[in-house]
Parts: C-alpha cells; sequence; structure tokens
C-alpha cells in the first residue's frame, strides 16, 4: 500500500520513533527461509504474529509457503479480510469465540485450529453443527511448556474422540517449543526441541494407522528451525522471527557461531532522535517503552555503529544511550537505529513500516493486524 505522502522520502526525513523495513534484507530473510524448509523436504507455515500485517503474509505465501498462522482467531480475521485463505489459529479459541472460528469456516473452509481437551471439541462440535459447517482441527501437543496442550497420550485420545465428532475434521496436530526457542546453547536448544519433537511423532504415526491423509505435523520456530528439519515426521515449521530477527535472536548461539545467529539478518529496525545532549555521559532519544518492548535483553545499537554505545531503558517516552569512555557523543538531533528486543510486542505498538532501499522510503504497509489479541 503506497502513501505518496512518504514514499520517494530519504529515510533520514521520517518522523521518529518509527519502524523501517531494509527491503534487500527482508527479501533475502524470505528466500534464505523458503530454500532451508524446500532442501528438508518440509513445508512452511510461518507464524504472523510477528508482523501483523497482510502485505508481508501474502509475500511470504508468494515466496512458496503453504499457508500461514495466526495467533487468535482476530487476527486470522483480518488475514482473511485481506483475501488470505487456509490460515491456521494456533491458540486454542476462548469460549466466547467458538461461535466466530465456526462462522469463520463459512467465510473459509479452510481455516483450521487447535484443541488441548474434549470440553473445547464439545463446544466447537455444537457450533459446527449451529453454523452448519465442518470444522478444520488439529491436537494441541504439549512440548513441556505447560502454556497449551494435551500430553501424548492425551493428544491420541483427543484425536480418538474428534474422529467421533460428525461435524469435525482431524487434520492433524501441532507441537510448539516456544519456550526453548531463546536458550543459549545451539546444541542444548536442538537436543531439547528434537525430543520434544520426537515424543510428539508418536500421535502423528498414530494418526496415520487410523487412515488421516496427509496429517500435519506443525510446530518449530525461528531457534530450532534447522534442528527441527531433522524431524522426519515433522511436516509444518511455523517459524515467525526470522523475517525481522531481533536483539533476543541475535544473542543466541547457532551452527555458525556459538554466540551469534547470523543466518538472518536484522530487516527491522526502529528509528529514534537524540531530543537531549545535555548531560555528559549519556543522550535521551524519543524510544521508550511505548515504543520498544522491554525484552530479556535491551535493543542492539546499528547506527550510529560503535561498540561503546548501549541503550538502557529510561521511562515511557525515552531511552538513554549510554556512552562508555572513549565513545562518541551522539549530537542532538542525529538519528539512532536500533534493533529491537523483541520483534513480536514492538511491532504491535505501530501503525505501519517504512520500506527503505537505498536510504529512500519506497513503500509503506499498513500494520493491519496491530492490536488483535481476542
Amino acid at each position: 500500500m503506497t502513501d505518496s505522502r512518504t514514499t520517494d522520502m530519504l529515510k533520514a526525513q521520517l518522523d521518529t520513533p518509527c519502524l523501517v523495513l531494509e527491503a534487500e534484507l527482508l527479501d533475502q530473510n524470505i528466500r534464505a527461509m523458503a530454500q532451508w524448509v524446500a532442501s528438508g523436504n518440509k513445508r512452511l507455515r510461518p507464524h504472523a504474529k510477528t508482523h501483523k500485517c497482510s502485505v508481508l503474509a501474502r509475500r511470504q505465501m508468494e515466496a512458496g509457503a503453504v499457508g500461514v498462522c495466526a495467533a487468535k482467531l482476530s487476527e486470522a480475521e483480518k488475514l482473511m479480510d485481506a483475501g488470505l485463505r487456509g490460515i491456521l489459529v494456533t491458540s486454542p479459541v476462548a469460549a466466547g469465540r467458538i461461535d466466530a472460528l465456526a462462522e469463520a469456516a463459512k467465510r473459509d473452509p479452510g481455516i483450521m485450529g487447535v484443541v488441548d481437551c474434549p470440553e473445547t471439541v464439545r463446544c466447537l462440535q455444537e457450533a459446527a453443527q449451529r453454523k452448519s459447517v465442518r470444522l478444520k482441527v488439529l491436537v494441541d501437543v504439549d512440548p513441556g511448556m505447560g502454556r497449551t496442550g494435551a500430553t501424548v497420550e492425551g493428544g491420541i485420545d483427543l484425536g480418538r474422540f474428534i474422529r467421533g465428532c460428525s461435524a469435525l475434521d482431524l487434520v492433524g496436530l501441532q507441537c510448539y517449543a516456544g519456550h526453548l526457542q531463546h536458550l543459549p546453547s545451539y546444541a542444548e536448544r536442538c537436543a531439547r526441541s528434537r525430543q520434544a519433537l520426537q515424543a510428539a511423532a508418536r500421535v502423528f504415526r498414530q494418526f496415520q494407522e487410523w487412515g488421516i491423509a496427509n496429517p500435519i505435523f506443525t510446530g518449530s520456530g525461528t531457534g530450532t528451525y534447522d534442528a527441527d528439519c531433522e524431524i522426519p515426521e515433522l511436516t509444518d515449521l511455523q517459524a515467525g522471527s526470522y523475517l525481522f530477527m531481533d536483539a533476543e535472536y541475535r544473542q543466541i548461539g547457532s551452527a555458525e557461531d556459538p554466540l551469534r545467529f547470523r543466518r538472518f539478518r536484522p530487516a527491522l529496525t526502529l528509528l529514534a532522535t537524540v531530543i537531549s545532549a545535555n548531560q555528559p555521559g549519556h543522550v535521551t532519544v524519543d524510544a521508550g517503552l511505548k515504543t520498544l518492548f522491554p525484552g530479556r535483553v535491551p535493543p542492539e545499537i546499528l547506527v550510529p555503529d560503535h561498540p561503546g554505545l548501549s541503550y538502557e531503558w529510561f521511562g515511557d517516552e525515552h531511552g538513554k544511550i549510554v556512552c562508555a569512555a572513549g565513545a562518541p557523543k551522539p549530537a542532538l538531533g542525529s538519528r539512532v537505529e536500533l534493533v529491537v528486543s523483541h520483534c513480536d510486542p514492538t511491532v504491535n505498538c505501530f501503525d505501519r513500516y517504512y520500506v527503505i532501499r537505498q536510504g529512500r522510503v519506497v513503500d509503506v504497509w499498513p500494520i493491519d493486524l496491530r492490536g488483535c489479541c481476542w
């Protein structure tokens, strides 16, 4: 969606704070993940909760993704409004929204939901019957996180129960080990993820024995994408943050480097401006807690590129750029460019992305799923 008021502006002319996307790095990340998944004979079903943007979801599908994931039904509804179909809602739907899921199946019979208990299955069966639709469902299997999901044995029992429901179609299972994605040690992260997925594979094999045609086994994230491709039963990867990368992901080990995650580049950054430079050891910028989600690690400073500069939280509206001894002090009015701590909730603070090529704004994409949390 082009905005004639801002396209062809210089990146340096944008009002701050704002989110910018380096188009070349974004394209590189999309291609790199698509090629990796294809080389492992898997499918990519990336998570839209990362970018909350139907334009980006469509670009991922044009690059070969089999579909997209949404964390909440409201995200899926917005994606459907934009013409996308076959969306997987990866969280169990709250009781008050079950009828809305059945209604969504009228618009798109390919929409899929997940379940982790018989009570939800019964409610989905009743809603589907009321709306005269069939609902596609996956069994959510707990990878040891304790957030949602049935046990492996419970997942098999739940699958058997779903098969007896006249208005529901059992299409596979989900096992997403979110608690492992940011473990610093690459070896530990991979080993624990494989262990969780290998356990869940029992459910998948049972579904195959029941004769379910081409069952889905979806899971995995950016932190474990390469190791998880080694699980034969896994069919789909739900990775999302690879698209942008953030400071939390960049500071974990990888196959290439025990201290850094280097395969994907930081395509998403936040621009801020120095609004006060009165203090000898730091300057103040216009990006604080309202624009940068406070993740486990602070934002990384890309510009100015100097190891003696670091970001610290400085309140709701402000951030502090600390200048170590010998580091250049950014001038009043100068720009600071940051790799955000955690991309998903930071994106949810903004209305749009400014797309940059060679220092110029070439497009503006709405974050049209912003605020969709129900």
